[in-house]
């Protein structure tokens, strides 16, 4: 929770700006949730309210009017429950420190909220994103409809506040890139300390497993002042480098195989999303540092499309037929059976070893909040019939790209054994994920600081 509350206070200005006079928007924070009979998880605020508040503590709601008046309901100070649960910072002390108007109990929600609804003419609330949420919001409407008699008026409209909020957070401000910054930074260190690690172990004959790697990874984190990993760590090893959201696990670690090392740390409410491949005892073989210089050619492909102008698909069109190429010159597609880099463009047969999407939006969540079509051209719809699956896809223009909007470059190449595929190239699984902020002229990559060459890697590992 930051001192600062000008920037949360300017959030919540230019929101209720576009909530309408007569407008009001109810958030909650997450809840917690059970882990096991005594034990909840670690709690971790919901983003929204994080967004406008700064404030960490569970059990809380922002009621914001369309005047700009912030209402926050928090949990009351207990003495009793602090000294088993940690300090509360209480509704008297809220508005000082949060810069809201006013703050109540959370225990006086149901009472209050009637009267805060009351006369309003829209209620905004995130759709879809707290389980029960639209049934609380009927059952305050239905106290305000018991005072109509009373020339009570009740909202008559419900909106969705994430599509205000999410455009709102797509394009991140200065403060934000800081701390997105500090964070590419932290986790930058990880991986290094990651792949020292793995070479030390093997030079010295040690039996390495993943899960070495994912504690070097999570001690980093912690060093470094990171509040929590930004999402389960991906630590594979060998060929489980092929599973897309494979975790951390009890494979060993060998000599000669790569291992593939997605993870990343959350600071002060921000995602960083960094993958890195790299020899397990530090030095690539041919087959392997064939395919990892065509990964790494195709994301400096998408780097150099990535800039304010550009489309958000543009990266990926760039990496992909870089990537097709680099199949067809490896031998991992047959050109007499696919035709060329444009015949495998349009059939998608690169799918086979290439299967998702080369980016996405990163933020206060990893796979962070906002549109990836441009809000301009919604009605421009065309259609087109995917050469795999036979479904037919409507399309509208991607999303263009501004500066401030930060999304991860991330081209991989995932062989599994197959007819026709060269043996030499078997169980190899690559990707290479920087996190990128949008520029005027192109894109900062924030989480360079570890190597991403492979002769980097190389050399890094021999320290």
């Amino acid at each position: 929770m930051l001192n600062d509350t000008t920037i949360y206070a300017e959030r919540r200005a230019r929101l209720a700006s576009q909530l309408g006079k007569d407008g009001i928007a109810i958030v909650p924070t997450a809840p917690e949730r059970q882990r096991n009979r005594d034990s909840d998880f670690l709690f971790r605020h919901d983003s929204y309210f994080y967004y406008l508040t700064g404030f960490t503590e569970p059990n809380a709601w922002l009621v914001l009017a369309g005047d700009g008046r912030a209402t926050l309901f928090c949990a009351p100070k207990d003495l009793e429950r602090e000294i088993w649960d940690g300090y509360r910072l209480g509704p008297d002390a809220a508005p000082a420190a949060l810069g809201v108007d006013e703050a109540f109990s959370v225990n006086d929600l149901d009472a209050k909220l009637p009267k805060l609804l009351e006369n309003r003419s829209i209620v905004w609330f995130p759709f879809a994103t707290h389980k029960g949420l639209e049934t609380r919001i009927d059952g305050w409407l239905q106290s305000v409809r018991a005072r109509v008699r009373y020339g009570a008026l009740c909202p008559e409209e419900q909106r969705d506040l994430c599509g205000p909020l999410d455009e709102m957070r797509l394009v991140k401000d200065a403060h934000e890139q800081d701390i997105m910054r500090r964070a590419a930074q932290i986790s930058a260190r990880a991986h290094i300390r990651a792949m020292q690690l793995s070479a030390r172990m093997l030079r010295e004959g040690k039996d390495v497993r993943e899960y070495h790697l994912d504690a070097e990874l999570l001690h980093e984190f912690r060093l470094g002042g990171s509040q929590y990993p930004a999402y389960g760590s991906i630590v594979a090893a060998g060929a489980n480098a092929c599973v897309l959201h494979y975790r951390a696990d009890a494979a060993p670690v060998r000599k000669g195989e790569l291992v593939l090392i997605d993870a990343g740390c959350e600071l002060d409410g921000y995602a960083s999303d960094i993958t890195r491949t790299f020899p397990a005892d530090g030095k690539f073989n041919g087959p392997q540092r064939a395919l990892y210089d065509l990964v790494l050619a195709s994301q400096d492909a998408s780097a150099a499309a990535t800039k304010a102008g550009n489309r958000f698909n543009d990266p990926h069109d760039a990496a992909v037929k870089v990537l097709a190429q680099g199949m067809l010159d490896l031998g991992l597609l047959d050109a007499n059976k696919v035709g060329g880099v444009d015949d495998v463009i349009d059939s998608r047969a690169y799918f086979q070893f290439y299967m998702h999407r080369t980016g996405h939006w990163l933020g206060m969540d990893v796979h962070d909040c906002g549109s990836y079509v441009e809000p301009t051209q919604v009605g421009e719809v065309s259609e087109r019939k995917d050469p795999l699956s036979n479904e037919l896809i409507k399309n509208r223009p991607s999303r263009i790209l501004h500066p401030g909007m930060v999304l991860t470059l991330e081209p991989g190449i995932y062989v599994r054994p197959g007819e026709g595929v060269p043996e030499k190239f078997h169980n190899i699984g690559i990707r290479i994920e920087d996190d990128a902020i949008v520029t005027a002229t192109g894109c900062e990559l924030i989480s360079r600081g570890v190597p991403v060459k492979a002769d980097e890697i190389e050399a890094l590992m021999r320290a």
